[in-house]
């Protein structure tokens, strides 16, 4: 059961998107996602992460507010 849950992460639609638009948006431009859920905690975490690795400024739009993330920091600090 947990390996299942662990593995179904991979294929959270926000995942899906960020990684669409680190191969498809030049450089220098920010990655916008719209969700209609709100952003699970591992989702948010990866998001964190991806930004600081990446260098990018991504923002996602869940169901509660928007969440832009920036040098592994995110602009609802933490609190959603």
């Amino acid at each position: 059961e947990e390996p299942v849950k662990i593995k179904m992460l991979n294929y959270h639609s926000e995942r899906l998107a960020i990684a669409f638009g680190l191969i498809f948006v030049p450089s220098g431009l920010p990655i916008r996602v719209g969700k209609n859920l709100r952003v699970c905690v591992d989702c948010h975490t990866a998001t964190k992460h991806i930004s600081s690795v990446t260098g990018r400024e991504i923002v996602v739009r869940d169901a509660v507010r928007f969440h832009r993330f920036k040098d592994g920091t995110c602009s609802c600090g933490d609190f959603w």
